[in-house]
């Protein structure tokens, strides 16, 4: 999964490894769901189909080489966001056709983006998450937040960066990486007119955002370079 740098993160590539259940984080009390908030942009074309709030979450059980996010990997920091503020944030945008989940690794925060995605759904909007997990690791899932947050998502970016398959699709970074469609809100053809895009946004302090799927390869680790 791979979508974004100063504001997002990349997960994946060949080897990837995964941390051990002590190193992940603990179940939350339903009553006190809190979303570890990595970042969120409340208007983007550059995160899927139409124009789009994103939530980036902190922590992901991956370390993978390349990752351009290693700020976001750790399952420690990010801003604890009560559900429904972050509800709020996302509906509160009448000009968004719905929201992307990203991260760090969404489904290491099952529960508590089901919980968002879930009112987001009700509301009219539609759902997309981009995880490194394979589709068939999830959809085998026992777990309950994993179900209710497949449950309430129409789009899927499903399996792990591999920089050796790049690709020129608008949300697969690499070839390997499979677009599922859980519902019929999208569909293959709703989705031809799309095309790679970076956006570049200041911050009101100044800090310059870039998000997106460039078309030229490597084009973010150069830039951290300068």
């Amino acid at each position: 999964m791979r979508n974004e740098t100063s504001i997002g993160a990349q997960l994946g590539s060949r080897t990837c490894g995964i941390l051990r259940n002590s190193d992940t984080p603990a179940p939350q009390d339903p009553d006190t769901l809190l979303v570890p908030l990595a970042a969120f942009l409340p208007r983007s074309l550059a995160n899927g189909p139409g124009i789009r709030s994103v939530v980036w979450v902190q922590g992901c059980p991956f370390r993978c080489p390349g990752c351009f996010n290693l700020e976001f990997l750790e399952f420690i920091g990010g801003q604890p966001t009560p559900v429904e503020t972050l509800v709020s944030w996302i509906l509160d945008r009448d000009d968004t056709e719905g929201v992307t989940f990203s991260g760090g690794e969404p489904f290491s925060h099952a529960a508590v983006l089901a919980a968002v995605a879930e009112q987001v759904q009700r509301a009219g909007k539609s759902v997309m998450i981009f995880t490194g997990y394979e589709k068939d690791e999830l959809r085998g899932s026992r777990d309950e937040g994993t179900r209710r947050l497949l449950q309430s998502a129409d789009l899927l970016i499903a399996g792990p960066y591999r920089r050796e398959q790049p690709s020129r699709h608008p949300w697969l970074s690499s070839t390997n990486q499979e677009l599922v469609f859980l519902t019929d809100r999208y569909g293959p053809e709703d989705l031809q007119t799309g095309r790679r895009r970076v956006e570049f946004r200041v911050a009101r302090k100044g800090q310059m955002v870039i998000t997106g799927f460039p078309v030229k390869r490597g084009w973010f680790s150069m830039k951290r370079r300068e």
